[in-house]
């Protein structure tokens, strides 16, 4: 998908992403990374003993899978400014290793800011689907995006 002002986003409409599976090692490297060594995701024992009885990935390492899996759908290569914000996510269901996620990604809103008019602010609800269709994570994510008032300054 070809980069988009915040003028051509359109209220409603659903972006859909390809798959992604969850694997091991990008689990375990969250842990590393994250400092997160909470042992849901890391001892294979202790996770099968609990009851959700297998190892899970991080809550976080499924929002950033969402935000990885928004860049590639496409659309704010090239004209995303800055995340602004994520709110009301919520984490439905655990996701496994070896569960495929996909990204619905709404439209909630699509402005351009009154004040700086070179720029808009852009809403969208990020639903992260597992393979059998259950949402596992959603919420908000904001991000400040170009407008086309940009580009003709640019143009100048």
């Amino acid at each position: 998908m070809p980069a988009k002002f915040i003028e051509d986003w359109v209220e409603g409409s659903v972006d859909i992403s390809p798959g992604r599976t969850v694997t091991e090692t990008e689990v375990v490297a969250y842990s590393w990374i994250s400092g997160d060594v909470n042992p849901m995701h890391t001892d294979e024992v202790y996770a099968s003993n609990s009851p959700i009885g297998a190892r899970i990935a991080h809550g976080t390492l499924g929002m950033s899978i969402a935000t990885g899996l928004s860049s590639q759908i496409g659309g704010l290569v090239g004209t995303a400014i800055a995340a602004l914000g994520v709110d009301e996510w919520r984490f439905y269901k655990p996701i496994f290793i070896g569960d495929t996620v996909t990204l619905h990604a709404t439209v909630v809103s699509a402005r351009v800011s009154r004040s700086k008019p070179d720029r808009g602010v852009l809403v969208r609800r990020m639903d992260l689907h597992n393979q059998h269709g259950d949402i596992v994570q959603t919420g908000l994510m904001t991000t400040m995006v170009r407008s086309r008032t940009y580009k003709a300054q640019e143009e100048e």
